[in-house]
């Protein structure tokens, strides 16, 4: 098992709506149009993720997503592909599709923004919120 713990912060423009991504950025700023990202100042984007979980996700293996915000937690699982690049310094987005791109972490996921749980998501609409994400790549 390889692991990553990114943490981030919530923003008031924080929807979770889009149908088939959800993205986590390093940018501090977030405006209605993005309605995909779920968190903003994140500590880590793909760039910043170890080599050998880089080498996990391009071996195609399954990741676990677990967001968690205070008592509550969302796990999303997706998968990763030999096509990865991980090259972002900014984003991490995960795709329900197989669309692959510079900022995708992870494709076929099974869910997206507006599958997260709607508690969940309220609180990543206060700046003051803290969210820790834990990738977690395992070795089936």
């Amino acid at each position: 098992m390889v692991r990553e713990v990114i943490r981030c912060r919530g923003h008031p423009n924080v929807r979770a709506t889009h149908r088939s991504t959800f993205e986590i950025t390093k940018e501090d700023f977030l405006t209605p149009r993005g309605d995909c990202i779920i968190c903003v100042s994140a500590d880590k984007a793909l760039k910043d993720l170890s080599e050998d979980f880089k080498r996990a996700l391009r071996a195609g293996k399954r990741v676990r997503i677990i967001i968690r915000v205070d008592e509550l937690e969302e796990e999303v699982v997706a998968w990763g592909h030999p096509g990865l690049s991980l090259e972002s310094d900014v984003s991490i987005v995960v795709r329900k599709s197989d669309y692959l791109d510079g900022r995708t972490l992870a494709i076929r996921a099974n869910k997206a923004a507006k599958d997260l749980k709607r508690d969940l998501v309220e609180k990543l609409k206060d700046p003051e919120t803290v969210a820790v994400v834990e990738l977690v790549v395992d070795d089936e």
